[in-house]
Formats: C-alpha cells, structure tokens, sequence
C-alpha cells in the first residue's frame, strides 16, 4: 500500500493558527461567483471549524478589509467580497453595460411585493388599481427576485408571491426588515417619473 505524503495529509487538517485559517477564507471567498454561507464555508475546513469559530474569522477578516477597495459583506444567502461603491464608476468604464431599465408598472410590484409579502397577485391588483399583466410577474421572477412561496387557501388558490435571497443579495440586503422605508422607495419612483418626463 503506497504512503500517503505527509502534504497531502496537512491539507486535509485545517490548520490551529487563526491568521492562515482567515487567508483561506479570504481565497475561498475571493473565489466564489455568488454569496457562500457558512455551512458553504465550513466544507472549505472539512467541517473540522465550529460556526462560531468562522463567524469570528470573517468578523476580524471585515475589520481587516475597511480600508481596502473591497469590502467583506453578509448578504441574505451569505459571505463575500464586494466592491466598494466609491470605486464601481471606474470598473464601469472597463464594461459599459447599462443595467436594464423597468418600467414603472414593474417597479411599483416588486415594491408592493417586496413590503406587503407574501401577496397575490389579486392584493397587488387592488393597491395598485389596475390588472397586473403576467408579463410584468414573469419579469420578476425571470430576474430571479420574486418567487411563489405557496398558496392562499381561498378559492383558486392563488399563488403567494415573495422576494427571493437573489433580490437581498442584489439590493446588499441581509433581509427585508434592512429594506428602506416606503416613504423612500416612492420618492424614487416620483423622481424616475419625473427625469423621464423631462427627456425630449
């Protein structure tokens, strides 16, 4: 039987100094294309650190970034590295892509949904006043923001609609209750309304 080299065993043991143990978080991290959660973060260990210990880890690590240009985040599906906002205009010369514009009918559900959730589609017709076209839910649930999280055990059974994790890490949210108050939200709205009206 071949022996194992003793590397190979040292990696599998997640090392006892804290400094080394935050430069892996900081590659893993550094690494990952979307938000990890902790339990994501403890299979980087072999599951061998507690959560306690990482939530630690990940705290020292935040402090430890607050002068840099990327700044470590607790969003609502997890961990990771962002840039800080200071500095987006010049990445966003490197990749001028426009974010998509939604229309207002768009904006004012994801709202209703977003503060009012979970809601039918029937409740986002009578605060808004009008029908909601299926196009404007599929919008939102093509983006990955709004899902259907169950169903009101009323007649036809609608379907409830919720924001999705997707949605809080897109806003930097960790959950709803960081939303900004509606009273923002609206002036928002009214201020879109308002440049657009203005364009020739």
């Amino acid at each position: 039987m071949a022996e194992i080299p003793a590397t190979s065993v040292a990696m599998q043991i997640p090392p006892d100094n804290p400094g080394e143990l935050k430069r892996i978080l900081e590659a893993v991290l550094l690494s990952a294309q979307q938000p990890l959660a902790l339990a994501d973060l403890r299979k980087a260990f072999a599951e061998e650190i507690g959560i306690d210990v990482l939530r630690v880890l990940l705290d020292e690590l935040r402090v430890e970034w607050a002068e840099r240009p990327l700044e470590l985040v607790q969003l609502a599906s997890g961990w990771r590295f962002r840039t800080r906002a200071q500095y987006l205009p010049y990445l966003e010369r490197l990749s001028p892509e426009k974010p998509p514009k939604y229309s207002r009918a768009v904006l004012e559900t994801l709202a209703i949904i977003a503060y009012r959730q979970p809601v039918t589609r029937g409740d986002i017709e009578d605060i808004r006043g009008v029908t909601v076209a299926t196009q404007i839910i599929r919008v939102l649930e093509e983006r990955g923001w709004v899902d259907v999280v169950g169903h009101r055990d009323t007649p036809g059974r609608p379907a409830l609609l919720a924001t999705t994790k997707k949605f809080l890490d897109d806003l930097g949210l960790r959950s709803v209750t960081e939303l900004p108050p509606l009273e923002i939200m609206n002036q928002t709205l009214e201020l879109e309304d308002a440049q657009e009206s203005e364009i020739p």
